[in-house]
């Protein structure tokens, strides 16, 4: 066998290999014989068949398997023992590849075209300065948490007179032309509404101050503007016998549900936190005020990391790369995606990949590495802020470590994971190595940041 590689130009190359007889005759001749051991032919005993006719009815599909199985283990051997560092997969050579026919040839040559990344210096220094925003915790954002919590914690309680955004109950009952009820008409038991939501004001006034026990008259068809999908499901009626129900209805009021938000009580506290984290309403503004400083640090690295990409692209100007073979790799992972997808999306993936090579520098140069206990506590990360979104906090530590072992099953997740920690463990080491010109701003002036 012979292998050689040939530079085109800086960023691409030919590697050719020729296979003789020799290199792949000895593995043929042994599948022919593990094959032989379990063959059974009309007229020969299992094992028993001559290896001469096995070679005449399979010797060229178990030439052709091995051939190309050494091909594939030769050439992306080659490439790892001589550090090729290659981008996207080898093509076979439109121009050198010759045809190949396992039934009249014995040597073979193959030509494959390489993609070589560019050769260039990505790296930061001390001297190196970068913008890095401190995002500010205001008060309004540490009340809407804890209203969110006092919400999430809340109850519903039954009172006797009825204010905005309480839930009433009763008896629905349609009326006549005279206001009497209607012999034959809808009556809804136990129909709940929310009058707060209903879209007519004069109806909506209606029920102003009601309490339990008031029989009420209004208009279905005017509360809700006559959206029939509302009205049906008020009268447990069809849609279409909605659009032309305009009958006033008398409502008896039975209920009145409201909500109360939770109180900031000690119980509240360790219901959301656990058991004595905090001991009072200032502890646990402080305690959100905290959690949400260090939820904003990965909105900011994140920011960072934006800023060192336009910061290392620029330093490193733009860089050559091997667009004829590149445009033919894409365009085959993407064969199902149209012929115009590679002109539209190739400069953009262009600048995606320059970032990924100066990124892979970033992280040699660091001594970056991510461990299985990085992807356990990435995976239990991510779960908690899950759960936070739904305003439960004090999570068992095992019930995070089931979810997050769980996660670890799904490829699509550990690929997720390990750019996440790579991302995080990247940020921390920048941080610690360039001059970062801290500045202070709102949420809202660092969201607009992203919106320009």
């Amino acid at each position: 066998m012979n292998i050689s590689l040939e530079n085109v130009d800086k960023v691409s190359a030919v590697l050719t290999i020729k296979i003789d007889k020799a290199d792949y005759a000895g593995k043929v001749d042994a599948a022919l014989k593990n094959y032989r051991k379990k063959a059974s032919m009309p007229g020969f005993r299992a094992g028993q068949v001559p290896m001469g006719l096995l070679k005449k009815r399979f010797g060229k599909e178990v030439t052709a398997e091995e051939v190309n199985k050494l091909l594939g283990e030769s050439l992306y051997g080659y490439i790892k023992d001589n550090n090729i560092n290659m981008l996207g997969e080898p093509l076979p050579n439109e121009e050198r590849q010759k045809p190949v026919d396992f039934d009249t040839m014995e040597e073979f040559e193959f030509a494959f075209d390489i993609a070589l990344a560019p050769e260039f210096k990505a790296e930061l220094t001390a001297d190196d300065t970068l913008d890095y925003y401190d995002i500010e915790v205001s008060d309004d954002m540490i009340e809407k948490q804890v209203k969110m919590y006092a919400q999430r914690g809340g109850s519903y309680e039954k009172v006797d007179s009825y204010q905005e955004k309480d839930m009433v109950k009763g008896l629905l009952a349609e009326l006549d032309e005279n206001g009497n009820t209607k012999e034959g008409g809808i009556q809804v038991e136990g129909a709940v509404m929310l009058p707060d939501y209903m879209k007519n004001d004069e109806q909506k006034a209606i029920f102003k101050d009601c309490k339990v026990n008031d029989v009420l008259v209004f208009n279905p068809f005017k509360a809700y503007d006559g959206h029939d999908v509302e009205i049906s499901s008020l009268l447990k009626i069809s849609k279409e016998a909605a659009a032309e129900m305009k009958s006033d209805f008398s409502f008896q009021v039975q209920e009145i549900t409201r909500f109360k938000e939770a109180e900031l009580t000690q119980e509240f506290f360790n219901q959301i936190l656990g058991e004595g984290v905090v001991s009072s309403e200032e502890e646990f503004r402080a305690h959100i005020k905290k959690t949400l400083e260090e939820q904003l640090v990965s909105d900011s690295n994140y920011k960072l990391m934006l800023d060192v990409r336009n910061f290392l692209t620029e330093k490193v100007g733009k860089l050559e790369f091997p667009d004829a073979i590149l445009k033919r790799v894409m365009k085959l992972n993407n064969a199902d995606k149209g012929e115009d997808f590679v002109e539209k999306n190739y400069d953009q993936s262009i600048e995606e990949l320059q970032w990924h090579l100066i990124k892979e520098q970033l992280v040699k140069a660091f001594g970056i590495k991510v461990e299985q206990d990085d992807l356990l506590n990435a995976a239990k990360d991510m779960t908690k802020m899950q759960f936070a979104q739904y305003g439960m906090m004090n999570i068992p530590e095992d019930i995070l470590e089931n979810y997050a072992k769980e996660m670890l099953k799904k490829k699509e997740q550990i690929d997720g994971l390990v750019n996440r920690s790579i991302e995080v463990k990247l940020a921390e080491a920048i941080k610690g190595l360039v001059k970062l010109n801290h500045k202070t701003v709102s949420v809202e002036d660092f969201n607009k940041m992203f919106s320009e």
